[in-house]
């Protein structure tokens, strides 16, 4: 008995019941927000919904296969992978195949999942269910040890700890979920808009909220509506946490009567339809809203529909402003951004969260890339042996004939060639009929193949940013196949802050840059027009040595959009560039953009608020030609970035604002010019090299450029300032690639040509030359002949200067100032 009391005695250990709830509480709250309640930021998923979407993997329920029961698929998940009750994996399933929950369903349900009225989802041996077309991104390349495993809870299966999810998840779907001490509650969003923000993002890793926001505005939620104001959206981006205010989207319909009708089209996220119905129809009965006569129910498969009858002698705009304030047709929604990361719950900016999807994705590419290097290098070591084996097939089949078994053949084979055990078994294993003359270049067919795979899966490992562009060209994969039009939409319900930019006047100013790097603005105005011959006027101060480059007309609010000798783009809002008086210096460029070593401004273009459906068109010096969208240069980092390739020796020479079907014209300092269609250069990436849009002639560049048409007329200037302006229909629309025709007869009297450039007609031009001097004339004073002449002097250029450029710009309202010097009549040299 006294034993027994002592082994009681040794058993039982005396501990603080306080350290003891705390260590238990802590684990028992971990194990509910790691492992139920919480996503993951990497894939956005809650471990359930990982669970179901690898079971109906590998249950084989894909988009191409038939559907399957749901009680099939919460069976293969529960028994293998989550050891919790059914229904729970049910609703979770149902959840993701309900189009006004999820904004990019990941499971195509057939049958009743519920309904925007709080339907509960039918018995799951009712309904059946399939993966989605976008949930297999989310699996993509499993196989390929993209991802980490575990052991599932009976150690008899292995599971993902996580997905390689090709598509951001975690903010297109968005999530909500309760856990210990905490909650999260992060919105969907616009699919399209997620990769353009990662975009953003990839481009400059310093870009801010602010600058994000202009890719992803904020929510878009799968039922519509309108989110009030964008204050709300910013701190909850900035911080984690913020508050939105959301409207159902209505309209006010007169009847032929003359009574007016609330019609409800959209309502607010996660609002119960049934519910709001009810709740306007007790608020009419108990005239807590006077001046409702009905409401009705009219949703059917075209869309939602509810309709609020209004009396007669009642304003439908106050009934509604009332039912905005006392029903959920406005919703708050609290934005509650907590994801798991590195196995600990975090409040995560906007930013945080595509930076962490970001990393995931360069961590999945980097595995998969090293998976099929893999791959690739055991199946051309195999080749390697067959290929041994077909040159001395002769004496391998002797060998093997004369070995007592297959270990014998083997060995005797190992010693014979040099080769290891795998490509010894291979020979072994090697049919017949590979021994046929055509299996013998297969098998080198597929061995050169395979090597070209290696050196360009070695190249991809070895170098990041070839990482990050397979990246940003999967993630535009998934854009085009798989994104839509923003659903909600954000209007202005709340004081926010004004832009900066709305406090600046829109103005057309003149912008110009000098050959030694200096830069300005001023008034277009500052510059009266003058008869073409006359000697202009001081255009800016320059130093000994500088002349003026560059002329560029925009507007206070255009975006500009600075190109550089070495292919690079760097960007400014025209008014960031500092005004100056018309003869001050200016600005060094250097001081506003971040030049690398050598590298100088080469062309300028400006970017109109309104043109991201257009292209630019990138000609070189050599006559080389690009084609790209504007959006593509939509967020430059201040570092600037690859705007085109250049190949060696050349450099860029314009850059033209298309809407992808005109036609473009180029001009040579030697006088020719080509014309063609811009659909003969298909549209390409930021930092493709182009092809070749003009044969040159030896010692020809391309001097001039322009978006042309029939109505059109071809300007030159010569570097003696002789010009001429020619009908555009003398030059014939013809392919890429060709010498061109004679646009000008370059003489020793007007010297070869410094500009080309495209007008109709109706403009001013600005002429300068190389010591600073400026010339502004209406284009009617300059005579129009035909392509192979002289021309007429357009400006006096002294014996030691000549026309540096042209620029088109504005005709003026104003009557022309006379104090310009006339000049004799020219007389025109024909060919």
């Amino acid at each position: 008995m006294d034993n027994d009391n002592q082994s009681q005695d040794h058993r039982i250990r005396n501990v603080d019941l306080t350290n003891v709830m705390n260590s238990s509480f802590l684990d028992y709250a971990m194990s509910v927000i790691v492992a139920r309640a919480l996503p993951d930021v990497r894939d956005g998923l809650k471990p359930v919904q990982r669970r179901i979407l690898y079971g109906m993997s590998e249950l084989g329920v894909t988009p191409d296969k038939p559907f399957k029961k749901s009680a099939r698929i919460v069976g293969e998940v529960m028994g293998k992978f989550h050891p919790h009750g059914d229904s729970s994996i049910y609703l979770a399933m149902a959840h993701m195949a309900q189009d006004f929950s999820y904004r990019y369903m990941l499971v195509d349900g057939h049958g009743n999942f519920g309904s925007v009225d709080g339907d509960e989802p039918a018995a799951m041996r009712y309904t059946e269910a399939r993966m989605s077309k976008i949930a297999v991104e989310m699996l993509r390349d499993i196989n390929k040890n993209t991802v980490d495993w575990q052991r599932n809870y009976d150690d008899s299966e292995k599971e993902p700890v996580i997905l390689p999810a090709r598509i951001p998840n975690l903010l297109v779907n968005g999530t909500s979920g309760i856990a210990v001490g905490m909650t999260t509650n992060i919105p969907p969003h616009n699919l399209a808009e997620v990769i353009q923000g990662i975009h953003m993002l990839m481009d400059n890793p310093d870009v801010s909220t602010k600058e994000l926001m202009k890719a992803i505005p904020g929510p878009d939620f799968p039922t519509g509506g309108t989110i009030m104001g964008r204050g709300g959206i910013y701190r909850a981006y900035e911080s984690g946490r913020g508050n939105i205010v959301v409207r159902a989207n209505t309209t006010i319909e007169t009847e032929k009567s003359g009574r007016e009708r609330i019609v409800v089209t959209e309502i607010p996220y996660l609002v119960n339809k049934a519910e709001l119905v009810k709740k306007i129809a007790d608020l009419a009965r108990s005239k807590t809203i006077d001046g409702i006569t009905g409401v009705r129910d009219e949703s059917d498969q075209s869309g939602m529909r509810i309709t609020i009858d209004v009396r007669r002698d009642a304003s439908a705009s106050v009934i509604l402003n009332n039912l905005f304030k006392l029903t959920q047709m406005q919703a708050n929604f609290g934005m509650n951004m907590v994801a798991i990361v590195d196995g600990a719950p975090h409040f995560l900016s906007l930013k945080e969260m595509l930076q962490h999807y970001l990393k995931h994705q360069e961590d999945v590419v980097t595995r998969r890339t090293k998976f099929d290097l893999a791959k690739a290098e055991a199946r051309a070591h195999i080749l390697e042996g067959l290929k041994i084996a077909l040159d001395h097939i002769d004496e391998i089949v002797h060998i093997i004939r004369q070995s007592e078994s297959s270990d014998i053949a083997k060995a005797a084979l190992i010693s014979r060639f040099g080769l290891d055990d795998k490509q010894a078994q291979a020979i072994l294993d090697m049919r017949l009929v590979r021994l046929t003359g055509l299996e013998r270049d297969k098998v080198e067919a597929e061995y050169n193949e395979l090597k070209v795979k290696i050196d360009d899966y070695k190249d991809i490992l070895a170098k990041p940013e070839r990482i990050n562009e397979i990246i940003y060209e999967e993630l535009l994969d998934i854009e085009k196949r798989f994104g839509d039009e923003r659903r909600t939409k954000i209007g202005e319900g709340e004081v926010i802050s004004i832009e900066d930019e709305d406090l600046i006047e829109k103005q057309d100013v003149l912008l110009t840059l000098t050959h030694s790097g200096y830069i300005k603005r001023m008034l277009i105005n500052e510059f009266k027009t003058q008869n073409r011959g006359g000697k202009g006027i001081k255009g800016m101060g320059v130093k000994d040595g500088d002349f003026i480059e560059k002329l560029i007309y925009s507007s206070t609010h255009d975006m500009l959009l600075f190109f550089t000798n070495k292919g690079k783009v760097y960007s400014k809002k025209a008014y960031e560039i500092p005004e100056f008086s018309r003869t001050a210096k200016g600005l060094p460029i250097v001081n506003l953009l971040q030049l690398e070593k050598g590298e100088k401004i080469q062309t300028i273009i400006n970017v109109a608020e309104d043109a991201n459906d257009q292209y630019l068109f990138f000609i070189t010096k050599m006559g080389t030609v690009k084609r790209t969208s504007v959006s593509e240069f939509a967020n430059i980092r201040n570092s600037g970035l690859i705007a085109l390739t250049l190949r060696d020796g050349d450099e860029l020479s314009n850059v033209l604002t298309t809407d992808g079907k005109q036609d473009v014209l180029i001009g040579t300092h030697l006088g020719y010019a080509v014309r063609f269609n811009e659909s003969a250069v298909r549209s390409m990436g930021r930092t493709a090299a182009g092809v070749r849009g003009i044969n040159l002639r030896e010692n020809d560049y391309v001097v001039g450029s322009g978006v042309v048409k029939d109505s059109d007329e071809v300007l030159v200037i010569s570097e003696k300032g002789y010009g001429k302006r020619t009908s555009a229909s003398e030059y014939p629309t013809k392919g890429r690639g060709g010498k061109g025709i004679k646009t000008a007869n370059v003489t020793e009297k007007n010297g070869p040509l410094s500009g080309v450039t495209v007008i109709d007609g109706t403009q001013d031009i600005m002429v300068i030359t190389d010591d600073g001097i400026m010339i502004r004339f209406k284009v009617d004073n300059v005579s129009q002949t035909g392509r192979s002449t002289i021309g007429v002097r357009l400006i006096k250029v002294g014996d030691d200067s000549k026309v540096a450029s042209l620029a088109v710009v504005p005709a003026e309202a104003d009557q022309e100032v006379g104090d310009a010097e006339e000049t004799e009549t020219p007389t025109e040299e024909n060919d």
